[in-house]
């Protein structure tokens, strides 16, 4: 698959099918996210690769009522939560490289998460990313050590839906040339 189709092409399933992700296909995503790009190579990530059902429902509790992906969690065949160690992505010598402090949330965990997706997408299956969750619960409930948080949950199994593409905002509205808010003449079509 061209990634430009991967990109533009997945969505959020908030749908599965009961059908078992294969193991083969499960490595081949948790080694794209692996590879995904990280603050001096810390990797600060880690992936907990849930497939019981009470644990699903234990998680499922950490969502507030409202939460539309709770039903989701509860169908999809896999649930990953996806960890990072504090105080090492943006840190040199154990201090803040930047001003953006602890980078870890912000940037790399993301980073691995977005080659999780993809890499799922490419392979048929469908994901949804789960951030309005109680961590600090769910981090009880999976035995998360200190000095590390769930950042979200990763849902991942076959769709059981086939959502609409999403609108997104024109180039001219997002880039900008040399300060922020003088036009960027674009001169050819997007991807």
């Amino acid at each position: 698959m061209e990634i430009f189709d991967a990109i533009k092409g997945r969505r959020s399933i908030r749908s599965y099918r009961p059908d078992e992700v294969e193991e083969e296909k499960l490595l081949k995503i948790l080694e794209a996210a692996r590879w995904a790009p990280s603050w001096a190579n810390t990797q600060c990530w880690r992936f907990i690769v849930v497939k019981s059902r009470e644990l699903k429902e234990a998680l499922a509790e950490t969502l507030p009522e409202g939460n539309r992906g709770k039903k989701a969690l509860l169908e999809a065949p896999i649930v990953i939560a996806l960890c990072a160690e504090r105080g090492r992505s943006g840190f040199i010598k154990g201090k803040p490289g930047s001003d953006k402090g602890d980078w870890w949330f912000m940037f790399d965990a993301a980073l691995a998460a977005q080659n999780l997706t993809l890499a799922a997408y490419a392979l048929g299956l469908g994901t949804l990313h789960i951030g309005w969750f109680d961590a600090k619960k769910a981090a009880e409930i999976l035995n998360v050590p200190h000095g590390y948080e769930v950042v979200e949950l990763i849902l991942l199994g076959y769709p059981g839906e086939r959502p609409k593409p999403t609108s997104r905002k024109g180039l001219d509205e997002i880039v900008f040339a040399e300060r922020f808010g003088q036009p960027y003449h674009l001169t050819a079509a997007s991807p």
